[in-house]
C-alpha cells in the first residue's frame, strides 16, 4: 500500500512518538521535485551503511539518540539537535536508542 504524502498547506505532526516508536516505521512525509522530507525511524543497535546523496541533506533530531559518522568522525544526534551535510558528504547513521529524525534532502540540479 503507498503511503500518502502531505499537500502544501497540510500540517504534519512530528511530535514524539513515545511508546509507538518501537511500531513505527521509515515514511516518506512530501516528495517535491526540489525535495523530499522523510520520517527516518532508526532502531537501537542498527546501522544505515555509509552512502550519499548528491545535493545537501538535514538531519533533526525528534526523539532517541544516534550517531552520524561523516568525514572520518562521529557526531551524536539526540531530541532538538540538527545536523546539515554537504550534497555528495559520505555518512553513516547507527542507533544508540530507537530515534526518530527527520531527514530532508534537497535535490541537486
Amino acid at each position: 500500500m503507498a503511503l500518502k504524502h502531505a499537500n502544501a498547506g497540510d500540517i504534519v505532526d512530528l511530535s514524539p512518538l513515545g511508546s509507538r516508536l518501537k511500531d513505527t516505521k521509515t515514511a516518506a512525509i512530501i516528495k517535491s521535485e526540489a525535495f523530499e522530507a522523510v520520517r527516518l525511524v532508526v532502531r537501537a543497535g542498527a546501522t544505515i551503511p555509509t552512502h550519499h546523496v548528491p545535493g545537501p541533506i538535514t538531519l533533526h533530531g525528534l526523539e532517541g539518540r544516534a550517531v552520524i559518522s561523516v568525514s572520518g568522525a562521529e557526531v551524536e544526534l539526540k531530541s532538538g539537535d540538527w545536523l546539515y551535510l554537504e550534497g555528495g558528504e559520505p555518512h553513516s547513521v547507527r542507533g544508540i536508542e530507537d530515534s526518530s529524525i527527520l531527514l530532508t534532502i534537497i535535490f541537486a540540479d
